[in-house]
């Protein structure tokens, strides 16, 4: 074990919040230039834990030491100032300004914007994120975008670098590239508090982990000594069911995608350009891509938000272009989009009203123009138990559950309407590996009876546990779908990237 003297040590940790205990009395220790996962399914306390290091709680009870001190920030501005840094998942830029004017708005006392570029250049270099200070925050990848927050980090010199989820939207060669930044950082002493549901990463990347459940320290362990498996069950706190196809027969095609193309409406988005696929009832296609190659996009032209000018869109020989989504929706096409935020939930409505909001019309919620409150309240409920989601039941508001839990709301949403076409953007995204693992079930059941499906995601581990054939979106275009037992993860990964171009990837780049 590498951890030598500690530089962060808890004890104790308290916080509690109306009808709910988010941590309790949880005490481990960092070690200087130890890389430390911090492990635990949704709704665990990972992320209460990490807001009291990083001075955006305070605890109820307990304490904290930093270099052998007491150390209580009451903002992160104190925590910053103590040498704790913080690289969030969902990244805070600024996608109309540049790289050197995201990093300056970051900092307490900028130096001019020269001098800044200079420094941003020398650093990026030297850990290996090379990154051109000029360049407009929207015209770079998710992988670059996440360099712009590391660096913004590391130009403070930080003690302690938190980082949540820090590779979900990247390519597996990014992914080596960040991890050997983060090894080079913790070879000069600097501790790293990471955060991941990937646990093969963790085994990959870190010495010690600690592991939550509800709220307490349920283990202390080496990664690099217990399998993937081993670490879920530790974190769930029962043995974990693998995904497993049920036989289904293959059906006639169902769904087929011809030149579709579409300007795209998001702010620095991605044009579709001649997208084409076609898919039987009961096939599940995965779609591999970094975030910003077109993913949002596809899923509009699917659910009909987006009508596409160019290109066609038929479902069962019938053409859906005219349609938007509830016409697609009472045919039996669903779309489940990646933000959970605003577009597929709506924030300050209960689950009740969310999960009407979708479901209201295959689902029968309503009866000559009025809504079956009871039968909507049955349905959230029937969501709830089915998808284990840790709520106070369906008068929540969507915006008080965690992410993950949300997600499982959502997803339950959409797989329990019986469509024959399913479209979903990042299923898993944010969720434990249990959770994660029933999600996967639910949709290879759904192929099973006889839906057609379109796994849209960046974790290519789930693609190859889902899907039966395999593409890969790049700057807007699609590869021609290949059966996934063809492939293996180097190739993907360059397909992704788009290192060889997408027809030289096909033939092994």
């Amino acid at each position: 074990m590498k951890a030598q003297r500690p530089l962060l040590q808890l004890e104790g940790l308290t916080k509690a919040y109306p009808g709910v205990v988010a941590n309790s009395d949880v005490s481990f220790s960092i070690g200087a230039g130890e890389v430390h996962a911090l492990l635990g399914e949704n709704g665990a306390g990972k992320s209460t834990l990490v807001k009291m290091i990083y001075g955006l709680v305070r605890p109820d009870q307990g304490r904290m030491a930093l270099h052998g001190a007491p150390y209580a920030p009451a903002k992160p501005a104190e925590a910053r100032r103590s040498g704790v840094a913080m690289v969030f998942q969902h990244f805070s830029l600024f996608e109309a300004l540049n790289v050197a004017e995201n990093v300056a708005l970051g900092m307490e006392n900028p130096p001019p914007l020269r001098t800044l570029s200079e420094r941003i250049r020398t650093v990026s270099e030297a850990y290996g994120l090379p990154l051109d200070p000029a360049r407009r925050v929207g015209d770079l990848s998710a992988g670059e975008r996440q360099r712009v927050e590391i660096i913004r980090c590391l130009l403070q010199d930080p003690k302690l670098l938190i980082m949540d989820e820090p590779t979900s939207v990247l390519t597996p060669q990014e992914v080596e590239i960040l991890f050997r930044t983060l090894r080079k950082l913790a070879d000069e002493g600097t501790s790293i508090l990471y955060i991941s549901h990937k646990l093969e990463e963790i085994r990959a990347l870190c010495d010690n982990a600690t592991i939550l459940r509800r709220g307490r320290v349920v283990a202390r362990l080496d990664p690099r000594e217990r399998s993937a498996r081993e670490m879920a069950e530790l974190m769930v706190g029962t043995s974990l069911a693998t995904p497993a196809r049920r036989p289904g027969a293959r059906g006639a095609e169902a769904l087929v995608v011809k030149g579709l193309s579409l300007a795209s409406p998001i702010p620095f988005g991605t044009a579709l350009k001649n997208v084409s696929f076609s898919l039987a009832a009961g096939e599940v296609l995965g779609i591999a891509g970094v975030a910003g190659n077109g993913q949002d996009e596809l899923l509009l032209a699917l659910s009909g938000e987006l009508k596409a000018p160019g290109g066609v869109i038929r479902l069962e020989g019938v053409d859906m272009g005219s349609l938007g989504p509830s016409g697609r929706r009472r045919a039996g096409m669903i779309a489940a989009p990646e933000d959970r935020y605003g577009h597929a939930a709506a924030p300050d409505m209960s689950l009740t009203e969310n999960g009407y909001l979708t479901a209201g019309i295959r689902m029968g919620l309503t009866q000559n123009g009025f809504i079956r409150w009871g039968a909507a309240k049955e349905f959230a409920e029937e969501v709830i138990r089915d998808y284990d989601v840790r709520t106070s039941g369906p008068g929540a508001a969507a915006r008080a559950l965690s992410g993950g839990n949300l997600q499982k709301f959502l997803m339950g949403r959409e797989l329990k309407q019986s469509a024959k076409v399913i479209a979903i953007n990042q299923p898993t995204w944010g969720v434990d590996a249990a959770a994660a693992s029933a999600i996967r079930q639910k949709i290879l059941d759904c192929a099973a009876e006889g839906a057609a499906v379109v796994v849209i995601s960046q974790d290519l581990d789930e693609l190859m546990e889902v899907a039966d054939s395999f593409a890969v979106l790049n700057e807007g275009s699609l590869s021609v779908p290949r059966p996934v037992q063809e492939l293996n993860t180097e190739e993907i990964g360059l397909m992704m990237g788009g290192a060889h171009g997408m027809e030289e990837a096909h033939h092994g780049g």
